[in-house]
């Protein structure tokens, strides 16, 4: 691996997504989004909804929105374990807005089973995040 850059690794329940070198990778973690470049400290942190930025020469080469998990970082490696990956370009505003909507749907049908509510709530604000991810012009 070349001393600029990092290994990057995105792995979700079914299999693991991508795997490259890259220059640098930022990750939303849940005290905030933090950066990954070669040399960094080891971390673990865990992964709120967001997006994963790629960066290559310097700009953002991919966009993968992630719906929380774990980021394992080492001086050479940045590893992600996903609930959910998809690229940010293919997500489909429409039908988010529908699965946001039969969400909170279901959140006021399950207030007798708190599992059922609380399944349903973590999916309305995945897509709630999906939505802001959407509208977001970071790293644009």
């Amino acid at each position: 691996m070349a001393n600029n850059a990092v290994q990057f690794e995105l792995v979700s329940p079914e299999k693991l997504l991508l795997s490259e070198e890259v220059e640098m990778v930022v990750v939303p973690g849940v005290e905030g989004d933090f950066g990954v470049l070669p040399g960094h400290t080891p971390v673990i942190s865990t992964v709120r909804p967001g997006v994963i930025h790629i960066f290559e020469g310097g700009v953002v080469k991919t966009r993968i929105f992630v719906a929380g998990g774990f980021a394992e970082v080492t001086g050479e490696r940045c590893t992600v374990l996903a609930e959910e990956a998809v690229p940010l370009d293919e997500i489909d505003r429409e039908q988010v807005k529908k699965d946001l909507h039969t969400a909170n749907e279901d959140i006021a049908e399950a207030s007798g089973n708190p599992t059922e509510h609380a399944l349903a709530k973590q999916r309305a604000e995945t897509a709630r995040a999906k939505l802001a991810c959407l509208d977001s012009q970071i790293y644009q």
